[in-house]
């Protein structure tokens, strides 16, 4: 542990897998208490007890983030058991998938309940339990929300407007000393993606558009997540920060 967030306690949403237990065990490595959150126990206790393993302090917390009351309720009796909270990374998201046209209603609403209502829940409850203190919120995107992508229309808009919310939110938090910030992925090695990648030409072609030719890690994505966490950017808010390999620098690349 090198102390970059030593002391301070952190909630991560979508904490279970992928991005979101990259980034508890990341910070946990660098000295916070980490609250990860939920919908399944199986999960979360893997990477608790990982944690605990290497000498990290973790709890699991289960909780759905579309479900306000459920989800805020939590947030706030983690920061009352812990005394405080320092950081929240809105990781959790949900998506379907689909053309425009034959997409339903409920489908298109089911790509904001997670993504864009549990974010403004999750930041509206953190700025409330920061605010005088100071803290960090960082939300992760994606280049979805930034690029047009097909067939994930939904998914695209909810990103989008995290992106936006974000930058609003960073405005108004500002003046507490809360900080804002936005992570961009574009394709890590997720659960998420495993059937994507898991074909060899489907994952030959996804690298074939990344100028750094290959797929991100989700360590990867928790250094940035640390980084925007940590008192090293105490004077960054507002900011969306690509992690892509370079994804939505170009236009295209060559195949």
């Amino acid at each position: 542990m090198t102390g970059r967030l030593q002391g301070k306690v952190a909630f991560i949403t979508g904490g279970g897998s992928g991005i979101g237990a990259a980034t508890a065990r990341r910070f946990a490595q660098e000295g916070a208490t980490v609250v990860v959150c939920g919908r399944r126990r199986d999960p979360l206790d893997a990477v608790v007890d990982h944690i605990a393993a290497t000498g990290g302090k973790a709890e699991a917390v289960i909780a759905d983030v579309s479900d306000e009351a459920g989800f805020t309720a939590a947030l706030e009796a983690a920061a009352q058991r812990h005394g405080r909270l320092d950081v929240l990374v809105n990781n959790a998201m949900a998506y379907t998938w689909g053309s425009i046209e034959d997409m339903s209603t409920t489908d298109w609403h089911a790509n904001f309940a997670t993504s864009v209502d549990g974010t403004f829940w999750g930041t509206r409850t953190a700025m409330r339990l920061m605010k005088g203190k100071g803290g960090a919120i960082v939300n992760v995107s994606s280049i979805c929300g930034s690029l047009g992508t097909p067939w994930m229309a939904g998914y695209s808009a909810a990103k989008a407007a995290i992106d936006n919310f974000s930058r609003a939110a960073a405005a108004e938090g500002a003046a507490q000393g809360v900080r804002v910030n936005v992570v961009i992925p574009a394709v890590v090695e997720t659960p998420a993606t495993a059937g994507m990648l898991a074909d060899e030409n489907s994952r030959r072609t996804t690298e074939k558009l990344i100028p750094m030719g290959r797929v991100g890690q989700p360590e990867e994505l928790a250094n940035a997540i640390l980084f925007l966490a940590s008192d090293e950017a105490s004077y960054i808010t507002g900011a969306s920060l690509p992690v892509d390999g370079g994804r939505s620098s170009v236009l295209v690349t060559a195949l």
